[in-house]
């Protein structure tokens, strides 16, 4: 077995969140939660960081992300801060109570914001453009009839048949410059998001359009 190592960036980490914990610990009691609501408050602020920079790792910046990541932030500085003597926590300010019993609320609305409010670079339904309306796909030409002619005279010889011409090939349909600029704008995003260009698919599923318009759309894209 290998040896385990420590990493002091690990420990240096732990270290750290104890403190914090034990501030906003200490900062609930002073301010009259006591019990094990005391012991709730340093949980739901760090919770909350979490749940912020998980989203802004995740989904990019944000304002909604970078807004709670900041609350949290304050809450959690503001206690290592207000322990270290700033304040006299055996008489604890108005204001300081006031905060103290308004952030359960505050903490639930954050959290719920962050868990249930999409990104705005995903829409919830994609949709093409009010003025752009997909083309229709052109009907394949209808293939000629090759039935020979009958003969009365047996010893006439048969026919030549005509050879079978090839199927034209449909032309591509004509895709709005809107609708192009509306899917360069998907691709972008999906790449930015993913690290990998978008597949015909996808483009198709994120679009809402046929996949004969989507690889039109596609060979526009490339």
């Amino acid at each position: 077995m290998g040896r385990i190592r420590p990493d002091p960036v690990l420990v240096q980490a732990v270290i750290a969140g104890a403190l914090s914990f034990a501030h906003l610990h200490d900062l609930a009691a002073a301010a009259g939660q006591d019990g094990w609501k005391a012991w709730a408050y340093p949980i739901s602020v760090d919770l909350l960081l979490v749940a912020a920079w998980r989203r802004l790792r995740n989904d990019g910046s944000s304002r909604l992300a970078w807004c709670w990541f900041l609350i949290a932030l304050v809450a959690s500085l503001g206690a290592n801060v207000v322990t270290a003597g700033f304040l006299d926590l055996r008489h604890p300010p108005a204001w300081l109570r006031f905060g103290i019993a308004g952030w359960p609320a505050l903490a639930f609305l954050g959290g719920t914001l962050l868990a249930h409010t999409r990104n705005a670079a995903e829409p919830a339904d994609p949709v093409l453009p009010a003025d752009v309306t997909p083309a229709p796909a052109p009907v394949p030409a209808a293939e000629p009839s090759h039935e020979p002619a009958e003969l009365d005279a047996v010893d006439l010889p048969a026919p030549e048949l005509p050879a079978e011409q090839p199927r034209p090939t449909p032309a591509p349909a004509p895709v709005p410059a809107a609708l192009v600029a509306h899917a360069r704008k998907v691709a972008d995003e999906h790449c930015a998001r993913t690290g990998e260009q978008i597949d015909t698919d996808t483009l198709r599923a994120r679009l809402g359009v046929p996949s004969q318009l989507a690889e039109s759309i596609a060979a526009q894209l490339t």
